[in-house]
């Protein structure tokens, strides 16, 4: 029997053992380091309530057992001043602290918020930190070696992230090159990390360096973070998008900054360009094999980039033709008027054009007649989305009945004509 104790307990201490180095307990980012602390302070404070009731549960459970008859027993107890401070005084002072310390980590570590730090002791230069009294205590439980040892004049590396299927795709525009799961970046560099999506909803995970960060199609969000130690990292998606979800992992190497330099440089001795139409080829479903299961995509090198192509990966309009997202967002702020929506207009122009009642609707909606400005041989020709078709002749439309409505400047066109025009 000992010796089967004493198996389950080595056993259990081998396991223990095996998770010492954690990465999430033991990160290699200053921001990470800071999560993790505040992870150990909440579950430290929460632990002042936790412990001291499980303990006065077993005792209790043990002192009224049923055998003690020597226990003290008082029905009538029903109140207590000094159990009433107890049981309540301290709860409440527990929410207090996690609260505040939750309100300061919550601006501290915003992934929007610029790094102030590269670390506990090096603050980056030129950048001022303005920090309240709440903010100042925060930073005594999730950073506590901080000081002003050293400043650090450092420039913020910026990379641009999109995720596919399955696979990621980081553009590096100040240094005109991308790359196919793979991140490089120097140690004890601020790194700005700009995330899209290019189909559905995914999340961007380093854990040795920060928190995870949603990534969406059409929308931005930034991640602001530092690798304090060189190696090479894993990072994944942490957010299920399908088959491939498993297999979409990429290596992060933080090396010294000639290291980087040197990865720069063989990055950009590839020979393939990351245009629009080698983006659309790679941006395709990973397929899957005989068994039924998507593998690893690998690693890509991008010599060269074309210009502005995050821009048309984050506003989904890579596609030759395709309106951006901007430029829609452009025209509902001017209200939907204006010489760009009777471009717009034009583009989607083919959809109300298979039939007139279809165009008769738009009319009765926008005051438009139909040929006035939807279907003229005039905007077809001068159309350049619609160059390449012939010109479509106006058909003779016959005229529409009207009916007023009683007490009203209103008139509605009735479709009673529909059935005798021709369709286009």
């Amino acid at each position: 029997m000992k010796k089967k104790y004493s198996s389950a307990i080595a056993l259990l201490t081998g396991l223990l053992l095996s998770g010492c180095n954690m990465t999430l307990i033991n990160p290699s980012g200053y921001v990470a380091k800071q999560q993790s602390n505040l992870m150990i302070f909440s579950v430290v404070v929460m632990l002042i309530v936790i412990i001291p009731v499980m303990l006065l549960t077993v005792y209790y459970a043990w002192k009224y057992r049923t055998g003690n008859q020597k226990a003290d027993y008082d029905p009538d107890f029903y109140h207590s001043n000094k159990l009433e401070v107890l049981i309540w005084g301290v709860p409440i002072a527990i929410i207090i602290v996690l609260a505040l310390v939750t309100w300061g980590s919550t601006h501290l570590l915003d992934p929007y918020r610029p790094l102030t730090r590269v670390d506990s002791q090096t603050k980056i230069a030129g950048v001022e930190e303005d920090l309240g009294a709440i903010k100042r205590l925060t930073t005594k439980f999730i950073d506590p070696k901080r000081s002003d040892e050293a400043v650090a004049d450092v420039k913020t590396l910026v990379v641009e992230v999109a995720a596919l299927d399955w696979k990621w795709l980081f553009i590096y525009p100040e240094q005109g090159i991308a790359t196919v799961n793979e991140l490089a970046a120097p140690a004890n560099t601020p790194i700005e990390f700009r995330l899209t999506s290019a189909s559905m909803m995914n999340s961007f995970f380093i854990p040795s360096m920060s928190g995870q960060l949603y990534a969406m199609p059409g929308m931005q969000t930034r991640l602001h973070a530092v690798m304090n130690d060189q190696g090479v990292f894993r990072g994944s998606s942490s957010n299920y998008t399908g088959h491939g979800f498993s297999q979409m992992y990429f290596s992060f190497h933080s090396l010294s900054n000639e290291g980087f330099d040197e990865w720069v440089n063989k990055v950009r001795s590839s020979p393939v360009v990351l245009d629009r139409a080698e983006y659309l080829v790679l941006d395709q479903f990973d397929q899957k094999n005989e068994r039924g299961h998507v593998e690893y995509f690998g690693v890509r090198h991008y010599g060269q980039v074309q210009n502005n192509l995050y821009h048309a990966i984050l506003n989904m309009c890579v596609t030759p033709g395709t309106m951006c997202m901007d430029e829609m967002m452009n025209i509902d702020l001017a209200g939907g008027a204006g010489v760009d929506s009777l471009d717009n207009l034009k583009r989607l122009r083919y959809d109300s054009r298979r039939t007139l009642k279809t165009q008769l609707e738009l009319a009765e909606f926008s005051g438009l007649m139909p040929g006035d400005i939807i279907c003229t041989t005039d905007t077809i020709a001068t159309d350049p989305v619609q160059s390449s078709f012939a010109p479509v002749q106006q058909p003779q439309v016959p005229a529409a009945s009207v009916t007023s409505v009683p007490g009203s400047q209103d008139q509605k066109l009735s479709f009673d004509t529909v059935s005798s025009i021709p369709t286009l």
